[in-house]
């Protein structure tokens, strides 16, 4: 068994090590590509970690698509050629994780465009999701509660209103964390709280009235702490 040595060393790391594992197997071609990998208790035991270590691992590599999921066939190497397989997995271990500043720059572009989609293809049902979701975040800020998590779904729901799926995917990875780091270094006031109250229900407002341009302007309004990051 290739136990992989434990240490204080973060999950991440680990999920790269059985990255690497992997990538060894393919390289000297115990698996090939369109091979299905073997199950995921006898390939944790075999690198020695735990099945959860080992599953966060294969969906980090099926979002890049190195691998993919089949209905009753388990899953398979994409069939895209060692070469190519070997030079993504490199890439992928390269990546460092993405500073402060690139995610809220992007979740800038990101919103920014799926607000304007959403209000242009929104259905009312979407329209009664997003205002659900603004009415569970107003009743706890009102009262100076902390509301991340309503917080984080008026936003989601405001890419699903989008209807792009790949919009919607890139907004569920980068968001949380932002919106995270603003509640942990705001201290909440009832004040604030009412302004960003006033500013959710101009966006949704813009929203129903199929306005893209002031859709955006109002989102570009509340995202002023955002672009502050954005600066210099």
């Amino acid at each position: 068994m290739e136990k992989i040595e434990k240490s204080p060393k973060s999950n991440k790391n680990i999920e790269e090590t059985i990255i690497s594992k992997i990538k060894e197997l393919i390289v000297s071609k115990h698996l090939e590509p369109g091979d299905r990998l073997p199950a995921e208790r006898d390939l944790a035991q075999k690198f020695g970690v735990s099945r959860n270590q080992l599953r966060q691992a294969i969906q980090r590599l099926e979002f890049y698509g190195l691998v993919k999921k089949y209905p009753q066939s388990g899953t398979r190497i994409s069939n895209i050629g060692v070469t190519a397989l070997n030079g993504m997995m490199s890439d992928i271990l390269q990546l460092q994780k993405p500073d402060f500043k690139s995610l809220v720059e992007t979740r800038i572009i990101l919103e920014t465009n799926a607000v304007r989609l959403a209000a242009t293809r929104r259905t009312e049902d979407q329209i009664n999701e997003i205002q659900k979701a603004h009415d569970a975040y107003s009743e706890k800020a009102i009262m100076g509660i902390e509301a991340v998590e309503e917080d984080l779904m008026f936003h989601i729901k405001l890419a699903e209103a989008s209807n792009n799926s790949v919009v919607n995917s890139l907004m569920l990875i980068i968001t949380p964390e932002i919106i995270t780091h603003f509640i942990k270094n705001k201290v909440c006031n009832k004040e604030e709280n009412y302004l960003l109250i006033k500013e959710h229900q101009a966006i949704i407002d813009a929203v129903k009235e199929k306005d893209p341009d002031k859709a955006a302007h109002h989102l570009k309004n509340h995202f002023r702490e955002l672009y502050k990051y954005c600066e210099g």
